[in-house]
């Protein structure tokens, strides 16, 4: 395999809703294939004026509310703008963090998309992405006792980063600044690498979209093995289907199950069996790094292993030759979803279709023009999403660019944004994080009463400070 570079990254946010979130702090390093590191770089930004921190978040960050004002720190923009500039010098690399497919990388794509940037840095241009959280899941499957593994207070096995690092011998102190945790995560991966090097070498192989495609088309069966609740599952599975209109999305199905009684099924009764449980069909997306491994290391409790041998080989040859079956199938992985109604808020648009390329275009100018040139931009984009999220770009950056009019819209929008008080909302509120404030002052044996109140103070002060008052 050839040679690669590493990007270990890590952020620090204002909460876990990923779309209605923002990064308060960025952190990561660059390594050789070995691991060593080559550069290092870390920067904090201001808080964006229409997000609300949640305290809980805080909490856990230790991020202070005088913090998230420091005139010294640059703004959210800037601060992408510089993130961005640091990763694409050290492109192409495998991006990898900790438990960052799943959230520090949509942290990431959101704060590009909403800045007017492209969201797949990490994984265009011959970059790919990795999951260290996903490895030592693999590692702890398949090469049991290797890694310390902790357990919660509820007797659950934890991956938790600032729980497993420290069992292994990493000193966590700073968990949760985001260098530390980098420091951190390149420390497990170490573990990985050092102790268990056949599950390192063939999850590295699996940050790759085509290689996984390749991999689960070609093999007539292997174990596929996933984190729900708490507990690794395993099973034996085989190729049966691919989505027409985004080939990285594919299906397998479990040979526990005999393909005799599904192999007619009409794709409108597949798209029943797609989404009900147990999965008999398994949907596997080939650019989340998926824990894979050859048929003969499934662990012992995967169910399909009481099917005998033949069996199996005749399953996978009922499913494999069936074209139609395989085809019918990924017609319902495209359909599956097809009545589902588009998102009105413009940060879950993200993935409602690429940006065209005379958008990119005006994109890259819109960041390259003298300042008075922008709203001029704007106005020639095409992608309504791109429009909305450039006006608030104005607003927060260049207020004065805007018509008196659209700063008027802005400043309504800005107040019911923050001060709503509907539950339905899918972002944090002012009267939403002040009820959560109050929850937690109420919480017994909660030892940072002084911090919470900090908190609240700069909650109910927040809409004076932006004029909203």
């Amino acid at each position: 395999m050839c040679r690669v570079a590493y990007v270990f990254y890590d952020t620090e946010t204002t909460g876990i809703a990923t779309s209605f979130s923002q990064i308060l702090q960025f952190a990561a390093v660059k390594t050789d294939d070995e691991l060593r590191e080559i550069d290092r770089f870390e920067i904090r930004c201001r808080l964006l004026p229409h997000i609300v921190p949640s305290p809980g978040a805080l909490l856990v960050t230790g991020i202070t509310p005088e913090t998230l004002l420091d005139p010294s720190f640059p703004s959210h923009y800037e601060a992408v703008r510089e993130i961005r500039r640091k990763l694409v010098e050290w492109s192409p690399a495998v991006f990898i963090g900790y438990n960052s497919i799943g959230f520090d990388e949509e942290l990431l794509r959101q704060a590009l998309f909403q800045t007017l940037h492209s969201p797949y840095l990490t994984n265009t241009k011959g970059s790919e992405r990795s999951d260290a959280m996903r490895i030592a899941h693999a590692v702890h499957m398949y090469c049991p006792n290797t890694i310390a593994v902790p357990i919660d207070n509820s007797g659950r096995e934890t991956f938790k980063l600032d729980k497993l690092a420290p069992v292994n011998g990493f000193d966590h102190t700073d968990a949760h600044e985001a260098m530390a945790d980098v420091e951190a995560t390149i420390y497990v991966a170490n573990l990985a690498r050092n102790k268990a090097a056949d599950v390192w070498e063939t999850m590295r192989q699996f940050s790759n979209k085509t290689a996984v495609i390749e991999y689960v088309t070609s093999e007539d069966c292997f174990s596929l093995s996933e984190r729900y609740f708490g507990r690794m599952y395993s099973w034996l599975v085989t190729y049966c289907g691919k989505n027409p209109e985004y080939d990285g999305q594919l299906a397998v199905f479990d040979l526990e199950h005999d393909p005799d009684d599904y192999i007619s099924l009409s794709v409108e009764d597949l798209i029943k069996v797609l989404n009900k449980s147990p999965k008999i069909i398994r949907v596997l997306t080939a650019n989340r790094q998926p824990i894979m491994m050859s048929a003969d290391m499934a662990p012992d409790s995967v169910k399909a292993r009481s099917v005998s041998l033949e069996e199996q080989n005749r399953r996978v040859g009922v499913i494999r030759s069936n074209r139609g079956f395989l085809a019918r199938v990924g017609e319902a992985l495209a359909r599956r979803f097809a009545d589902r109604e588009a998102s009105p808020h413009v940060e879950r648009q993200i993935y409602d279709g690429f940006i065209s390329w005379d958008d990119q275009a005006l994109l890259q100018e819109f960041h390259e023009v003298d300042l008075g040139e922008r709203a001029h931009c704007l106005e020639k984009l095409a992608d309504p999403r791109l429009v909305e999220l450039g006006q608030r770009l104005l607003f927060f950056e260049n207020p004065e660019l805007l018509s008196n009019r659209k700063l008027a819209e802005m400043e309504d929008w800005l107040c019911v944004r923050l001060l709503t008080d509907s539950s339905a909302v899918p972002w944090t509120t002012i009267p939403r994080a002040l009820a959560e404030v109050e929850e937690l002052l109420l919480e017994e044996g909660r030892g940072e009463p002084e911090f919470l109140e900090e908190i609240k103070r700069f909650l109910e002060n927040r809409p004076g400070q932006l004029g909203l008052a």
